[in-house]
């Protein structure tokens, strides 16, 4: 057998370089889309068709249903889309999927790709080392898309020369002729390669290689073609498991929409093959089976042109150089016509596919969430909602979840302020103190969790190319996200206040009662004033921003006025000492939380109001 381990290693390398090179095109595409993608998608789901037209334009954009997929999960996660929404867009990128086997089969066999990969290089490689971000994106997406095409080339280089290795074409062999067992074979086969490569695009083109030089017919291919569907849900499946329940239900959807679609277009097989062979006759293609036909007679009859047929390495004063040349021309004229047809079968069958599921969303949606019951309220109080590590994609993108997630973060934080006030009035001596207590000192750990998850993930996004104005999101952020978690250690502190109250046998008066009453009412009026902001970060109203600067000041002078009657208190002997002293501890501690409400709106004025002048 001459197929060795370097040949293996070789087509591994090259399956691998088309991989690095759709990645490289998809992400370079990404950054340089930036706000525009994200505006795209967050805007353009308002009704079935617009979804339809995003999950198709982004897709045939970024060269890459499962990123474009894995992109809709996240926002899923962020909360910037709801699951019916992103079915839309779903079935709307399992369309334009088929944007990228058309350029395959288009360019793959037409143009010698590889004399072309080159000198665009020539001309991408400079954009990279350039100051404008956007010069380096489009030079990343021109490297990715060289990368690709060469990957390709290499692939129809390195794929193994069955009519050289005969132990490989038998064990190919023994698979092809068992009727509609094969069938199910080589969608299996479809399935599997694109689960482990992760890409439905690489298996369309080894499929496509091997469809081409004649190895395997129109109906083996296309089921290949038709598994690789299935296979390519593997990415937001994984993206998905680190994400909410909405995430993960919007991976399900796309995989229930592929699994669904083979199972009608396997049931249907023959006649639907059928149907797309007279499609290809009638624009003039011809039966995309007449390559197999063709290569697998050339090789019975005359084995000699066969076996010089994809080699080229004839000299030209061979007696068989002609005929070969011949042979070959007409296998290149095949190759173009079947390559199309292939492409022309994925393109119809999701076509029909969408045709039928668009009218079953509400469906969809139900059945997945039947198959994905959420869980207990209580299991998802407290903890990180719309951002993971595993939904990383794009540095710009992902902002948006951050900004999602600091505005959760925000209002649970906020419940500490509730509770802090409830454990004042609440007796210190009684069993409901204790586990409220308890309550403020667990919510102050998982802040402190959630301050750090929050700030690591910023930090995450923060290692990709960011704009400047990204770059100053990113600083807001974690900014806000320590006064925030200085919120959650103000509130504890007022339990400690509490307990060394308790400790000192110190009572409170109606009268402290009541002032703190009303310092926690401006307190909780600031807090809601600051969760409006992060709620609306984007575009934060001035109104608001005044309200809230005013809600301070008042805050402030009520402390010193109750600082200055403190004084006179003790001294007419209206309670004791030791109370006026833990008193003044209190309203201290929740002159210190508004201030950090306060420094929270500052960032949100200097930071995102800036872009957005009244």
């Amino acid at each position: 057998m001459e197929y060795s381990l370097l040949d293996f290693l070789g087509l591994l390398g090259a399956v691998c370089l088309f991989m690095y090179g759709m990645k490289v095109m998809s992400e370079g595409l990404q950054k340089a889309a930036g706000e525009r993608l994200r505006n795209i998608l967050s805007a353009m789901t308002r009704n079935r068709l617009m979804g339809l037209v995003t999950g198709f334009s982004i897709t045939a954009l970024i060269q890459s249903s499962s990123a474009s997929i894995t992109l809709v999960v996240s926002f899923v996660n962020a909360g910037l889309m709801t699951l019916a929404q992103s079915m839309a867009v779903i079935f709307g990128a399992n369309l334009g999927t088929t944007f990228t086997t058309w350029i395959i089969s288009l360019l793959g066999f037409k143009v010698d790709i590889s004399a072309v990969a080159i000198p665009l290089l020539a001309f991408a490689v400079p954009l990279l080392f350039t100051n404008s971000g956007r010069k380096k994106s489009i030079g990343e997406f021109l490297v990715g898309f060289a990368l690709l095409f060469m990957g390709l080339s290499l692939i129809s280089t390195y794929v193994p020369d069955l009519q050289k290795n005969p132990d490989m074409f038998n064990f190919l062999n023994s698979y092809t002729s068992l009727g509609f067992g094969s069938i199910l074979i080589f969608w299996f086969v479809g399935v599997v390669v694109t689960m482990v490569i992760q890409s439905s695009a690489a298996t369309f083109a080894i499929c496509l290689v091997m469809f081409a030089k004649g190895w395997i017919g129109f109906d083996l291919a296309s089921a290949v073609v038709l598994g690789s569907a299935v296979g390519t849900t593997i990415t937001p499946i994984i993206a998905s498991l680190s994400g909410n329940v909405s995430a993960k239900r919007t991976a399900m959807g796309h995989l229930l929409f592929n699994i669904l679609g083979s199972m009608w277009c396997l049931a249907l097989f023959y006649p639907f093959m059928t149907m797309i062979i007279n499609v290809c006759e009638g624009m003039g293609l011809g039966d995309p089976n007449e390559l197999y036909r063709y290569v697998t007679t050339l090789q019975q009859t005359d084995p000699d042109i066969y076996n010089n047929l994809f080699n080229g390495t004839l000299p030209s004063d061979h007696p068989l150089h002609d005929r070969v040349g011949s042979a070959r021309a007409h296998v290149v004229a095949l190759q173009a016509s079947a390559s199309i047809c292939l492409s022309l079968f994925y393109t119809i069958y999701k076509l029909i596919n969408l045709s039928i599921m668009i009218w079953f969303t509400k469906q969809y949606v139900k059945v997945v969430e039947w198959l994905i019951p959420a869980r207990k309220k209580s299991e998802e109080e407290f903890g990180i909602k719309f951002i993971s590590r595993g939904l990383l994609s794009s540095s710009e993108l992902n902002i948006a979840q951050a900004e999602k997630e600091i505005a959760v973060y925000a209002e649970r934080v906020g419940r500490m302020i509730d509770m802090a006030h409830t454990l004042i009035h609440t007796k210190d001596s009684s069993e409901e103190f204790n586990k409220l207590l308890s309550r403020i000192e667990k919510y102050e750990d998982i802040s402190d969790n959630m301050e750090l998850e929050i700030a690591n993930y910023l930090n995450k996004c923060a290692e990709g190319r960011l704009s400047n104005e990204g770059k100053m999101k990113i600083a807001g952020m974690l900014n806000i996200i320590s006064e925030i978690e200085s919120i959650a250690d103000c509130c504890y502190g007022v339990g400690k206040i509490m307990v060394r109250k308790r400790e000192s046998r110190a009572e409170f008066t109606d009268e402290i009662y009541q002032n703190i009453d009303s310092m926690y009412h401006y307190l909780r009026e600031a807090k809601n004033l600051m969760l409006d902001l992060l709620q609306n970060i984007e575009t934060p109203d001035t109104a608001t921003i005044m309200h809230s600067y005013n809600k301070e000041r008042e805050i402030n002078n009520m402390r010193n006025q109750l600082r200055t009657a403190n004084v006179a208190n003790i001294n007419d002997h209206r309670y004791q000492y030791q109370a006026g002293i833990y008193y003044m501890d209190v309203i201290s501690d929740i002159e210190r939380t508004g201030d950090y409400i306060i420094n929270v709106v500052d960032t949100v004025k200097d930071i995102f109001r800036e872009r957005h002048p009244a």
